[in-house]
């Protein structure tokens, strides 16, 4: 008999994933990405000599991509190079001051000392706490499907008594007192599209997953990490069509029986998953089968601007990934967040590949890629005209603070909107990390990875359980492993 048949639609990291998963299982999988490259956000734009990972930069939990290497019974660092970063970040807070998050907990807590000694063992408190919420959320729940309300309800105990149902500001609050490291160590949320202030502590396992494995940069970037996943791809015999935009998922009764492309033709197929925005899928591939829960209102994570640019000049003392955070934090992530309006001020995550891998920009220069937070397109922001003025403001800021020079030496300068994170990716909204990881859009009540009313359509990525960032759409395809096979995928960590 011939294999059954499986169409992945969207090539990100997490339809990537589920294509080397199914492949692994012994589908035939044709792998379908509407982009001219595949990888989804994780694109890589060249702009002479300079380069830049278009979207996720950190590494963490390296040993998922490993797995999938392991798959096929090959080692990733045949491939690939990870290198691990101290500092993991560095914080620069509107009075000046600068608070390294280090590789080693020793160093870290010499850090906190430097703001307030009693801090110290404050942290240690929170680290114990992030890790008893590790061993929960990440071991247990993070690669459970939640697809029967009762899969979440037998997990509600421990939930309970690891204090789940505080936010994580509220958890880091509990154990340390400086308002600039309440700020430093409450961040991690909106590296997943969450405010701190609205997303469960769940998310507090962040801190351990960090010290657990460390963060690293993968050499040539996270374009470079693409690039091997789809050779792995090629040597499996996975088919990979990009430039194939999916215009419907064709159902028979209760079964999903293939795709029609925007160019008319129709493949056919034993299983479909789609890799991206559920509500997306529902709404636009879909629309004649719109299941109700699914699309009850959801609250999206926050848009992001990024801008990108080189620079005529070297920066040596800026770390590969900085923090640079305004003199408001909780009211500017309510404007953000809630009333969806262009604040006066801003925060902003730097990347600066040059730090570890020189081949990012001609000699003696630097390349560097800037994330601004900013509302998503529920708020009524016309980026036509804020595009370019924020590009100024940023510019400005970091001249006055800690890119000196910056304006006479920059060059090669784009940025992206929130407008072409709906255009080029089908973002709802242009969220940058689909639906917000708040308790009520967590597990159970988080899109479903199977669909309830059509038995073989499956989703993962971001905005589906167990939500976004590197390792929770990575993770995405082994909860659908699992739905499929009936056999409990391990957590690896």
């Amino acid at each position: 008999m011939s294999p059954d048949r499986a169409l992945v639609i969207g090539a990100g990291f997490a339809g990537i994933a589920m294509a080397l998963r199914l492949r692994a299982l012994g589908y035939e999988v044709t792998l379908l990405e509407r982009l001219d490259s595949i990888g989804g956000r994780a694109q890589v734009f060249q702009r002479n000599g300079y380069r830049h990972d278009a979207g996720p930069t950190v590494i963490t939990a390296p040993f998922l991509f490993e797995e999938l290497f392991a798959l096929f019974d090959e080692k990733l660092q045949d491939h690939l190079e990870f290198v691990p970063l101290d500092p993991f970040y560095r914080f620069h807070f509107a009075d000046g001051s600068q608070f390294d998050y280090r590789a080693s907990v020793e160093d870290t807590l010499a850090e906190i000392r430097r703001f307030q000694p009693e801090d110290a063992k404050g942290y240690l408190k929170l680290l114990e706490q992030s890790k008893r919420v590790y061993d929960i959320g990440f071991k247990k729940l993070v690669h459970r499907p939640f697809t029967r309300v009762w899969d979440m309800l037998k997990q509600v105990p421990a939930l309970i008594i690891l204090q789940c149902y505080k936010t994580v500001s509220q958890m880091v609050n509990n154990h340390l007192k400086h308002p600039l490291l309440r700020q430093a160590f409450s961040i991690h949320p909106l590296l997943v599209g969450g405010n701190p202030f609205k997303t469960t502590a769940i998310y507090s396992l962040i801190h351990y997953l960090e010290r657990r494995w460390g963060v690293f940069f993968c050499m040539g970037g996270t374009g470079k990490l693409v690039t091997e996943l789809g050779a792995l791809m090629a040597r499996q015999g996975i088919t990979v069509r990009t430039g194939a935009d999916v215009d419907k998922i064709i159902t028979q009764g209760d079964s999903a029986s293939g795709v029609k492309l925007a160019s008319g033709e129709v493949l056919d197929a034993d299983l479909v998953v789609f890799g991206g925005d559920p509500e997306t899928c529902y709404s636009k591939l879909m629309s004649d089968r719109k299941p109700a829960f699914e699309l009850q209102k959801k609250h999206y994570s926050m848009g992001l601007y990024v801008l990108y640019f080189g620079t005529r000049k070297l920066y040596p003392e800026i770390a590969h990934h900085s923090i640079w955070l305004a003199p408001r934090f909780k009211e500017l992530l309510h404007e953000i967040f809630e009333t969806k309006e262009m604040s006066e001020d801003f925060s902003l995550y730097l990347h600066r590949p040059t730090a570890t891998d020189k081949s990012f920009a001609p000699e003696n220069c630097e390349s560097f890629y800037v994330l601004c937070p900013v509302p998503n397109l529920q708020g009524n922001v016309d980026w036509s005209t804020q595009g370019p003025i924020l590009r100024d403001r940023i510019v400005e800021a970091l001249e006055q603070t800690i890119l000196p020079q910056l304006s006479s030496v920059i060059e090669e300068v784009f940025w992206m909107t929130p407008e072409d994170f709906a255009e080029d990716y089908r973002s709802m909204h242009g969220a940058g990390f689909s639906i917000e990881p708040r308790l009520t859009q967590s597990a159970w009540f988080r899109f479903h990875n199977r669909d309830k009313r059509i038995k073989n359509l499956y989703f993962v990525g971001a905005g589906t359980h167990p939500g976004a960032g590197l390792p929770g759409v990575v993770s995405s395809a082994k909860v659908v492993e699992e739905l499929l096979t009936g056999v409990e995928v391990g957590s690896g960590g």
